[in-house]
């Protein structure tokens, strides 16, 4: 999937992305605390797009006025083209990227 969307973003959106928060050592650990994870741990293959926390992130001030509209369509043409890549394809992905987090998670 990394390859595909990396693909994808490279053709048509080319948009500087980050990888911190895919990072398991990310003190954090919002990829792991996110809902898309519990797919993930179960072998169903995801992609993690994620922009960032503000200051003002899951507070009643996280208002509409603080989107960049512009980088929030560029985002919405990188999943489209990622998924339009995934659904012409012959064969589902093969998952390649082994779940290094606990069992316990």
């Amino acid at each position: 999937m990394h390859k595909i969307s990396e693909h994808a973003n490279a053709t048509y959106t080319k948009l500087r992305i980050d990888y911190k928060y895919n990072d398991p050592k990310d003190p954090e650990q919002i990829y792991y605390r996110s809902d898309h994870y519990n797919f993930a741990k179960h072998g169903i293959p995801i992609i993690f797009y994620f922009n960032g926390v503000h200051e003002d992130y899951h507070k009643p001030s996280d208002e509409i006025s603080k989107i960049n509209f512009n980088l929030l369509a560029k985002r919405a043409q990188l999943v489209f083209y990622t998924g339009w890549d995934l659904a012409n394809r012959d064969h589902k992905p093969v998952v390649d990227v082994k779940n290094n987090m606990s069992e316990s998670r």
